[in-house]
């Protein structure tokens, strides 16, 4: 038996938490017919959200994941189904499970939702400074470690955020190791890594460039780059995540701030180039849009290899 006291709740203390999610759930308009001017309810949109995120889910994950109604989850995926925004198809290992996506219209339909989502925040955090934005999500991570909103078996919290001094060292050094240790590729990826770094510090141009460091608990676990490869076509480079925080939606976070900033910027087409071993990175360009244009094998860092252009075009 614990020894921990626990304060009883008075009135005022409960009233105080229902005044603020009255306040909150009025500010991002929860209580809207459609979400974010939207055909969609808030469940369908969260459900639309983990299917954005997740890698083919079965339905009694994602009612675990959400805490929903097995029942209620079901009558939410026929609904999107029969809209055309949600697929099934059977697990490779267990064909009697049925793993759960987006189609193409359920991507875009997502990425609408997405884009709204992101301008609302926008607005919401635009009249306040960098200390206030800085209070308010210290405050925010506040509520959440105290209502035990990540649990060790859910997604952990992480930030993006644009880099700073040492972050291009740190993503020369872990390209390097990281893909000698999955892959075995030897010391000319690091070499053209370091090579792609140098020209985005020579040539950057942070209207139409980008590069985004996540980090969790204060450790650096991800990266990203977009740069400019012609006026109207960008490149994603440099996607890692390091094993330590997979499976944490922060990869397709990283893919999707890039389309966002590439739409931003003007452009009409995002390229990237990646090997055919890769497939976790494979699966997050196909999920975000891109598709597979071009194969070439080659032998730049390794024997063996299938290097794959993908493309995205952009629409306004």
């Amino acid at each position: 038996m614990s020894n921990t006291a626990v304060a009883p709740r008075g009135d005022e203390e409960v009233e105080a938490v229902r005044r603020f999610n009255r306040f909150y759930t009025r500010q991002i308009g929860v209580l809207n017919e459609g979400l974010l001017e939207s055909p969609f309810t808030l469940a369908e949109a969260r459900v639309l959200y983990e299917l954005a995120h997740q890698d083919g889910p079965t339905a009694a994950a994602l009612a675990r994941d959400l805490a929903l109604d097995a029942g209620y989850l079901s009558r939410l995926l026929r609904g999107l189904r029969r809209r055309g925004l949600v697929a099934g198809s059977a697990a490779e290992a267990d064909r009697r499970r049925s793993l759960l996506s987006l189609t193409r219209k359920g991507r875009e339909a997502f990425a609408r939702l997405d884009r709204r989502s992101r301008a609302q925040v926008d607005a919401l955090l635009g009249p306040l400074d960098s200390a206030g934005r800085s209070r308010l999500l210290a405050a925010m991570g506040t509520v959440g470690s105290l209502l035990g909103a990540a649990p060790k078996d859910d997604r952990e919290p992480y930030l993006l955020r644009p880099h700073q001094a040492g972050d291009l060292g740190w993503v020369v050094h872990r390209h390097g190791a990281l893909y000698a240790q999955e892959y075995g590729w030897d010391e000319r990826f690091e070499a053209l890594v370091a090579g792609v770094v140098a020209e985005f510090v020579q040539h950057y141009d942070p209207k139409r460039e980008r590069c985004w460091i996540a980090e969790r608990d204060r450790e650096i676990v991800g990266s990203v780059f977009l740069v400019r490869h012609t006026t109207t076509t960008a490149k994603l480079r440099l996607l890692l995540v390091e094993p330590s925080a997979r499976g944490l939606g922060i990869g397709s976070r990283l893919v999707s701030e890039c389309v966002r900033f590439a739409r931003q910027a003007g452009y009409r087409k995002i390229t990237l180039w990646t090997n055919s071993v890769l497939h976790s990175a494979r699966r997050l360009y196909e999920r975000a849009g891109f598709e597979l244009v071009r194969k070439e094998p080659h032998a730049l860092f390794g024997e063996g290899l299938v290097g794959e252009t993908w493309e995205l075009a952009l629409r306004p």
